[in-house]
């Protein structure tokens, strides 16, 4: 995975190689970024920019109308701060029924030396065998290569071996919400570059190598999903997804107190912790804003058991956040433990996405889970502002890491292989095979 170089020093537009669009269509906001690579590979952040979401809900298109006119906003946000347009995007895709899978492939090689011949027809033979159930492969990744079933060779070619094999990272998803998705950004007046699962984008902007070496649990929390990935051995190997997220705590404070939703977000953002205080039963804190009159068309109503002032105990506010996160930790929980990580196994679990900015929630989260926690943020990239370097923009960023990586997929082998593995035969063996090697025998 790619590490960007994190200079702050400036970086002169005319020695741009590459531009890259990405955006992240999210049910709480739609965001676009404008990434260059300069000709000496260094990255630079040229424009973002993002806009309240519509017509999308848990991940899925539902006003493809609404949907279009969102991005095709952020975007032009994004190409006013760039100073410069895009024809093309990647997206990111945190609903439609993502799974993760590791497939296994061997051929028959005899003996003899294998040739790049033989790699290209076991990567051949590897796409063959995919299967997909009727689902949309977004992406389909050899992660390390075996000889007679022995794990850890990095580049077989030129060594004998009777059996070449290969093990293949396969993520796949629901068809059609992908292609609403594409459709929406489509019509956008915007060409979609490739489909990237939020997980994997977000371990590109969150995650270090020697994490995702060694085993780490990714959770996304976005508005209406959380997405909970575990990753060991350089790749991820596990994904489940919660029809729960930090919207779900903005819907609960609206219902506990009567109030409408936009009160109850501001709330939330200003006022919300994942932490009591013992202070938090004298904290009054008021209902509306401080630009807001007392119109209720406006400002919305009073608040249930509020005072003359519309304030309520924060304690209560407080009491509101902690129940909803339990229900949600308790699902995060069960995941890690379907996925394996567990016990002796676990080990560090990453928050990111908008609901991890609750103030907070990595000490509730680790007093939960019992592993440590901690809150992960977008690399600090030239360019990139203050306000998008938070975690609700890692998967943003993390697009853009993602292509300019651009990792192999074998759905893509010929001239393209031959290009990446003739000039680069070590490009596929960059993890650590010895851990992946554990890790996908404890893991599945």
């Amino acid at each position: 995975m790619s590490g960007a170089n994190k200079s702050k020093a400036p970086v002169s537009r005319a020695r741009l190689a590459k531009v890259f669009g990405a955006v992240n269509i999210g049910s709480f906001r739609i965001s676009a970024m404008i990434m260059g690579e300069t000709e000496t590979g260094d990255l630079i952040v040229l424009g973002s920019g993002h806009r309240a979401s519509q017509g999308i809900k848990r991940g899925y298109v539902t006003d493809m109308k609404a949907a279009t006119y969102a991005i095709r906003d952020a975007v032009e946000r994004a190409e006013k701060n760039a100073g410069q347009s895009v024809q093309s995007v990647w997206i990111a895709c945190a609903g439609a029924g993502l799974k993760s899978r590791v497939s296994k492939v061997e051929i028959e090689i005899g003996g003899r030396r294998i040739e790049e011949d033989d790699v290209e027809h076991l990567l051949v033979a590897a796409r063959d065998m995919i299967q997909p159930d009727g689902r949309t492969v977004l992406h389909a990744q050899p992660a390390h290569y075996t000889l007679d079933g022995a794990h850890g060779v990095a580049n077989p070619r030129n060594l004998h071996a009777e059996r070449l094999g290969v093990d293949v990272h396969v993520m796949l998803a629901d068809g059609a919400p992908v292609r609403n998705l594409m459709e929406a950004v489509q019509s956008a007046h915007l060409e979609v570059e490739s489909v990237v699962a939020a997980p994997l984008a977000s371990g590109y902007a969150c995650l270090s190598m020697e994490e995702r070496e060694l085993g780490v649990a990714l959770v996304e929390i976005g508005s209406d999903v959380t997405n909970v990935s575990v990753f060991a051995g350089g790749m991820l190997l596990g994904l489940r997804a919660i029809a729960m997220g930090s919207g779900d705590i903005t819907d609960a404070i609206a219902s506990a107190f009567g109030i409408r939703r936009f009160q109850a977000e501001r709330l939330k953002c200003v006022s919300g912790s994942a932490i009591a205080s013992p202070s938090d039963h004298r904290e009054m804190i008021p209902v509306n804003g401080p630009n807001d009159g007392w119109d209720e068309e406006a400002s919305g109503p009073v608040a249930r058991g509020a005072d003359e002032k519309n304030r309520i105990p924060r304690a209560e506010l407080v009491s509101v956040v902690t129940q909803q996160l339990s229900l949600l930790t308790r699902e995060i929980g069960k995941s890690l433990k379907d996925m394996g990580f567990s016990g002796s196994r676990a080990g560090q679990v990453v928050l990111t996405g908008g609901g991890a900015e609750l103030a907070g929630l990595a000490e509730f989260t680790q007093s939960a889970l019992g592993m440590p926690v901690r809150v992960g943020r977008a690399p600090s990239l030239t360019g990139l502002p203050e306000a998008h370097s938070t975690p609700g923009f890692a998967t943003l960023a993390g697009l853009c890491l993602y292509a300019a990586d651009d990792p192999i997929d074998i759905r893509a082998i010929g001239a393209r292989h031959r290009e990446v593995h003739g000039g680069n035969t070590g490009k596929v063996g960059t993890v650590g095979f010895t851990r992946l090697f554990r890790a996908l025998k404890e893991y599945f």
